[in-house]
């Protein structure tokens, strides 16, 4: 019988707290069963030889390399190639592809170690009944490393992808470039760079670092549309601990310097990190419902008993009186959106930013949210990156956007303006001036200066604007502009005729920036209505090959 279950105690109880049967992991197992079986016909003929054979290779691919070397794999929390896609897919629903591959290097030896399948697991199946392509890199097998006939098998389901209309999911859990293949590796991982590229924007492409991902394997990751690690056990840069050493004197660890608190916190690189294995997998699945199958797709809507009518009172209180305090918008998300679901992306990265997809009466809306608990909810350089990339995507793939607006402004001070908040700050008014899909914005409370323009404003072809009662929508702040504008006047008596003219939205609404204002409570009401009439909304822009966003 073959031997791949999960046996180090560390992944039972995470399989047992995800509530996993164990047959969702046998299914492999299953499914070869016959082929790896005994064949009991005596009778000696070629077609019964080559079925003896076809049933040694598949199951020698089936161990990938070898019992020790999987115990070993789950010695350190991970699951193997196999497992992963057992987990990830429809129970049953995996069918692979170039199973029987094998490279074709003869240096050093290579000719004698020819494992079945090179190391990778390529195929298609089924997340909740739809089509994805998928690729899961099998480190028992070489480390994962990166051969001609690798990058193929990988290449091929991309191209399959791309033809068909269907997302790509990689599992990366890779020693990087095989050095013994050496231009030809490099080659692998360029064909592949350049599908990440030409598959950008027509089919969603999700990577899963689930081990190491260093050198050139980091840029296919960075191509695709979101990228997710597991804690403790993955980690990707450039450049290693060793060559940082001897170029840099640092003493660092590859954790220190390219894991999951990195890359979610600092880097930015990654949009979220898991637990364990299973974890990240699980969470891969949950977005993958809110997406589209291909950009000429529309996203799943899934059934919901939270009626679109609802009224939520909550909003009414929820900004405080006092403009100086703090409220979390993920709050007003929650309350707004289908069931009180919100599946965030980057949540440790730019706190001062939400970006995530929720549902409205069912449908995938992709949020975007200034969040006042964290540097006010000001936009600097990250938070307009972060946000820009998500609208881009959003836009692609034509998933409506909604918009909460809390901004009193740009972040000041000599560390933005040097790091080039005005260009990044660019980004978010190209990728929201680009967007042709629905767009629906709520002002929940100010709406300060140019950050008022960026944030998917009237005049950025927003199609719904609309502003909560208390709402500012100014240049800037009462006590900010009469001190610049009523210089050695009375300034009590000057601040209070500005904020009687801009402390509420009545000025922008007066102008046809603002569509209504509207009480908090019937939020999702309005919400849910405007994008039942903007389903089918068509908007065109000039003719061009592609823009040129200030990068």
């Amino acid at each position: 019988m073959l031997r791949y279950a999960i046996r180090a105690p560390a992944l039972r109880l995470a399989f047992k707290a995800q509530a996993l049967p164990a047959s969702r992991l046998a299914a492999n197992k299953v499914r070869y069963s016959s082929a790896a079986a005994t064949d009991h016909v005596e009778t000696d003929t070629p077609a019964i030889r080559v079925r003896k054979q076809l049933a040694q290779k598949r199951k020698e691919a089936l161990l990938g390399g070898g019992q020790k070397r999987i115990d070993t794999q789950h010695s350190k929390g991970k699951l193997t190639a196999r497992e992963r896609l057992d987990v990830l897919l429809d129970t049953g629903s995996f069918q692979e592809t170039d199973m029987l591959m094998e490279h074709t290097c003869t240096d050093f030896g290579m000719e004698k170690q020819k494992p079945v399948g090179d190391g990778v697991v390529t195929g298609r199946g089924m997340i909740n009944g739809r089509l994805v392509y998928v690729f899961s890199q099998d480190f028992t097998v070489f480390g994962g490393s990166l051969s001609a006939a690798h990058a193929k098998k990988i290449c091929k389901v991309m191209d399959l992808a791309i033809e068909i209309g269907a997302p790509v999911i990689g599992l990366n859990d890779s020693g990087g470039a095989r050095i013994q293949e050496g231009v030809d590796s490099l080659a692998g991982y360029a064909d592949i760079f350049l599908r990440n590229t030409l598959a950008s924007g027509v089919v969603p492409q999700i990577s899963a670092i689930m081990g190491p991902c260093a050198g050139g394997a980091v840029y296919s990751p960075a191509i695709t549309d979101f990228t997710f690690m597991v804690e403790n056990t993955s980690y990707m840069f450039v450049t290693g601990p060793d060559v940082v050493k001897q170029v840099t004197n640092e003493d660092i660890t590859q954790q220190e310097l390219g894991g999951a608190k990195v890359h979610t916190r600092k880097s930015g690189v990654v949009h979220n990190a898991f637990r364990n294995d299973i974890d990240a997998l699980l969470k891969i699945r949950e977005m993958v419902s809110y997406l589209p199958l291909s950009n000429k797709d529309k996203a799943p809507v899934m059934r919901t008993d939270d009626s679109p009518n609802r009224m939520v009172p909550a909003l009414k209180t929820i900004v405080p009186q006092n403009p100086q305090l703090a409220y979390d918008m993920k709050s007003v998300v929650k309350k707004v959106m289908d069931d009180g679901k919100f599946f965030e992306i980057q949540e440790d990265f730019a706190k001062n930013i939400v970006v995530g997809f929720s549902r409205l009466e069912g449908r995938t809306v992709g949020v975007v949210g200034n969040n006042p608990v964290s540097a006010s909810g000001c936009l600097d350089i990250d938070a307009s990156v972060k946000a820009a990339r998500f609208v881009r995507f959003c836009d692609s793939f034509n998933i409506p956007l909604v918009t909460f607006v809390d901004v009193p402004g740009f972040l000041p001070g000599t560390k933005q303006e040097y790091g080039g908040i005005i260009r990044h700050g660019a980004k978010l008014l190209y990728a929201y001036a680009e967007a042709t899909v629905p767009k629906l914005t709520v002002i929940t409370r100010k709406a300060y200066g140019g950050a008022y323009d960026v944030m998917s404003s009237k005049h950025l072809r927003g199609d719904i604007n609309y502003a909560w009662p208390n709402a500012e929508i100014a240049v800037m702040g009462a006590k900010g502009a009469v001190a610049i504008v009523n210089r050695g006047e009375d300034l009590v008596e000057a601040q209070k005729h500005y904020e009687a003219k801009f402390s509420n939205p009545f000025t922008a609404a007066s102008k046809g920036f603002i569509d209504d204002v509207i009480d908090p409570a019937t939020t999702r009401m309005r919400l849910c209505a405007d994008l039942n009439v903007l389903a089918n909304k068509k908007q065109s822009s000039p003719w061009k090959k592609h823009g040129n966003i200030p990068l």
